[in-house]
Order: C-alpha cells, then structure tokens, then sequence
C-alpha cells in the first residue's frame, strides 16, 4: 500500500474570540499521494483555507497530527521547519498580493533561494530563475519588470514560479485561479497539471469552482463549518453523492446538456449554523430537510463504500 506523502490525522485548529472557541479545522483526516491532487471544496468559511494554512503550519494547530513523509511535522521545531518548507509550498489566492511590489520578477522568484540558500552564486540563480520563468510560461522580458507591469494570470505564473523555486514535492493551491478569466484560468489549470505530470506534485485544490475540481483533482473532500462531510475518488463522488450538502452544491453545476435541462436543483433553506462554540451533532442540520433529532448526536466520517466516506446518519 501506497505510504501519503503527506496525512492529517484528527487536525484542529481553533480560533479563541470574544464568544468562545471558533471551530475553523475540526478533526480533519485526510491523505495525498505524491503525484496527486486532492480537490477541497465548500462555502466561504467552512474551513478550505484555514485547513491549507495549517498543514503549512503557517498558523499552528491547535490539536492533531500532521504527517510528511510519515512524520509528524507538528513536532518540528523552526530550523527543521526551515528545511521542511522546501518540500512544501503555497500559492495564494491574489495574484497581486502575495508578490513583493517593491521586487522585479526576478527577485520575487529568487529570493526563496536565497534565504534557503540552495542555489548559490549570482549566475547560478539567474540561470536557476530563467529556467522557471520558462517553465511558467514567462518570456525573459519579464525578468526586471514589477508585479503592477503585469495583468493576473502573469502574476499568477511568478507565484507559480516562485512555489518552483525550492523543487517542492507538495504545493497548497489555495484558489488560484479564482481571481483570473476564464480563458487565463485553463492556462494555469493545464500548467499545473503539466508540472504535476512532469515533476511527481501532489497538489492540495482549494477552490469553489466545482468544474475546477472536476478537471485537476483525483480526490475531493467535501468541507462544511470546519469539517469534512464527504470524501471520496472524484469519479465515484461525480457519480455516487450521499451527504445532502454535497448533492446541493452538484446539483448548482452549470450545464450544457439539453437532456438535463429539468434535472432537479436543491436549494438550500434555513440559516448556517455558528461555528462559534458548536454543539455536537451535525452542523448541517438547520439547513437539512432529512433532519431529525438523531441529528443532535455526534457524526462520525464513515466509509459507506471502498474509499468513500460521508458524516451523516442517514447513510447506512
């Protein structure tokens, strides 16, 4: 059996506000394989990107086990971390803030070499730079241009580039290409998959566009007020949907297909449900037309198929 290049087991993180404890990452378990992307979807808030910053360990997590490679990384101190994080990298969501405006192009993309120092001398890092810059799709024209001289999509191609720099194994794509057209999108989606293909990646898809997820991912997890509600193989989640927040978010999917112009669309009433201090059952209940008191007790994520595994009791 395949060992994870990288695993959470019971990941938590907690935020302590004026109200109580926010549950932002509750007992999350998930594994991805190098080579593989593991697609994570859901609304705004429930948790995607939270998830994404503390497996970096960007924020720390407030209970649970992060393992890379097997080993648990939580445990790491800063200099170890330091050596970790060339392994694993994270592109941001805006293509505009996440870059330096007062670095060039060239800059951005060489200054992760120059803190790890795995490159050294001038002429190497410039050759080093080139060579990315080409990898991503930017002429070297750009090398001495700033981060405002560009539109999105090249923004987002030095962001790609500089995650390059360090030959991670493991990127955390967190919407990436939410900010872009949609033509600009399909150019950093297929140069993704491209570098995954070439390189071994595993990628972490963090992102609403569930045509997105559909395309890049060959696993997807369901996020729902800090929890996973569905985990499964992309096709068999396309295919099979158990937990009735997912069939609400697939059955919004826009398509093309005549024949499927009466299937039916499940919109979701009620209100969403506080993360703030939440009660043990199901934090989708108040919005769930099959809730029952049974709902109140506490879900367990269970595997109702091989490798496929929803948080609700109405799943036997």
């Amino acid at each position: 059996m395949q060992t994870p290049l990288i695993e959470t087991v019971n990941l938590k993180k907690y935020f302590n506000t004026p109200k109580g404890l926010l549950h932002a990452v509750d007992d999350v378990n998930i594994k991805i394989n190098e080579g593989e992307t593991l697609g994570v979807v859901g609304e705004s808030g429930c948790g995607k990107s939270t998830l994404g910053r503390t497996m970096m360990r960007l924020i720390d997590a407030t209970e649970g086990q992060i393992l890379y490679k097997g080993e648990n990384i939580l445990n790491y101190n800063k200099k170890q971390m330091k050596q970790i994080h060339t392994s694993m990298q994270m592109i941001f969501q805006d293509p505009f803030t996440s870059l330096n405006p007062r670095l060039s192009v060239g800059d951005i993309i060489a200054e992760p070499m120059k803190v790890v120092r795995n490159v050294k001398g001038k002429e190497a890092i410039r050759q080093k730079v080139q060579e990315l810059m080409d990898m991503c799709g930017l002429p070297d024209r750009y090398y001495n241009i700033y981060p405002h001289e560009l539109d999105g999509g090249r923004r987002q191609r030095v962001g790609l580039a500089r995650a390059l720099a360090l030959d991670p194994r493991f990127i955390v794509c967190d919407e990436p290409v939410s900010a872009l057209d949609v033509s600009i999108q399909a150019q950093i989606i297929n140069l993704l998959m491209d570098l995954q293909d070439k390189e071994g990646l595993a990628y972490m898809f963090i992102t609403h566009d569930l045509c997105v997820v559909r395309h890049i991912s060959n696993y997807i997890a369901v996020m729902y007020l800090g929890q996973v509600v569905e985990y499964a193989a992309r096709n068999e989640l396309f295919t099979h949907q158990y937990h009735p927040y997912t069939k609400a978010l697939l059955s919004a999917i826009p398509t093309t297909d005549l024949s499927r112009r009466g299937r039916e669309r499940q919109l979701l009433q009620g209100e969403v449900g506080n993360p703030v201090n939440p009660k043990p059952g199901c934090r989708f209940a108040s919005r769930c037309q099959y809730a029952s008191e049974a709902c109140q007790e506490p879900q367990e994520l269970r595997e109702v198929s091989a490798g496929h595994f929803v948080r609700c009791h109405l799943i036997k």
